[in-house]
């Protein structure tokens, strides 16, 4: 693959930075270790919290979250954090949920599920069912559910865990998600020696994620494993074109079309997994934030404007 031609400077420059806090061969090293570069790598990205922004740690039955408002929102989006289920936290993504709180107008709630490997699978996604529950019951607004990589991940699975189970969710962001599709094909191939995630990665996170084997027809664990794509909410899946995981997004969003719902596929050209600490270096990431953030503020206020 020719990631000279496909990343342009700009990128490469962020692609530079975040090796220098996150080695390509992070996933070689101890737990404890991944987690500290990896805090040290968000915190070198991270930027100050835009004025009129409130923020306020809580307790969700049990689960730490984060929540974010600005005035009084009328829309509550829950947010779950990337990471691999093995790093990051409240901290690693604070600055994307306080912008997005403030340009959405959105109350958002940022999750703090247990991690892997001390916490496996199926504890990430009860986490995230709890808070998303409370959530509900806690500011009776309307909802949106986002997330980007293993974050897209958990809010897809809330999402089909939901049917018949949450009333007023009004769509789905997922952002470079990993939803469990056939390794042995398409981008994982074709990217499988990516900047910043490789399929040797991608193959590392599931397996943590597990005791013994990896779960077969789980949606909890892997949404593409559904066998039911009907009756979920409107969704937009935005994937980096140089990514594994990039065609999860793609697949993720024929599964819905094909079941008769409403989905869009946005591929961002010549971006990385993880591009979201990018969005104040790169235009090509700015840019794509902000499709992001109109995506959420749209399906909040239950438009579909991708037909």
């Amino acid at each position: 693959m020719d990631y000279e031609r496909l990343i342009d400077e700009e990128t490469w420059a962020f692609i530079r930075r975040t090796a220098e806090r996150y080695p390509d061969d992070a996933v070689e090293m101890s737990i404890e270790d991944q987690r500290r570069v990896y805090d040290a790598m968000c915190q070198d990205f991270r930027q100050p919290r835009p004025a009129g922004v409130d923020v306020r740690d809580r307790d969700a039955d049990g689960v730490p979250i984060r929540v974010y408002s600005a005035g009084d929102p009328t829309r509550s989006v829950v947010y779950f954090h990337g990471g691999g289920f093995v790093v990051g936290g409240l901290d690693s993504h604070d600055d994307v949920c306080a912008e997005l709180c403030l340009q959405t107008g959105y109350r958002i709630i940022s999750v703090d599920y247990r991690l892997c490997p001390e916490h496996v699978h199926p504890a990430q996604f009860q986490d995230s069912w709890t808070a998303t529950l409370w959530v509900v019951r806690e500011y009776g607004d309307p909802i949106v559910l986002a997330g980007d990589s293993a974050g897209g991940n958990l809010a897809a699975a809330v999402a089909h865990h939901g049917r018949g189970r949450l009333d007023n969710l009004l769509g789905l962001v997922l952002i470079y998600p990993g939803l469990g599709g056939d390794v042995d094909k398409g981008s994982y191939i074709e990217h499988a020696n990516a900047p910043l995630l490789t399929l040797d990665d991608v193959l590392f996170y599931q397996t943590v994620r597990c005791e013994g084997e990896v779960p077969v027809g789980d949606p909890t664990f892997a949404p593409l494993q559904d066998g039911d794509f009907s009756g979920l909410p409107p969704t937009v899946a935005v994937t980096a074109d140089c990514d594994p995981l990039r065609d999860d997004g793609s697949a993720y969003c024929d599964r819905i079309s094909a079941a008769g719902g409403l989905a869009h596929w946005i591929n961002e050209p010549g971006l990385v997994h993880g591009y979201l600490r990018a969005r104040t270096t790169v235009q090509r990431a700015a840019d794509s934030f902000e499709r992001i953030s109109v995506a959420i503020e749209a399906l909040g206020q239950g438009i579909w404007s991708y037909d």
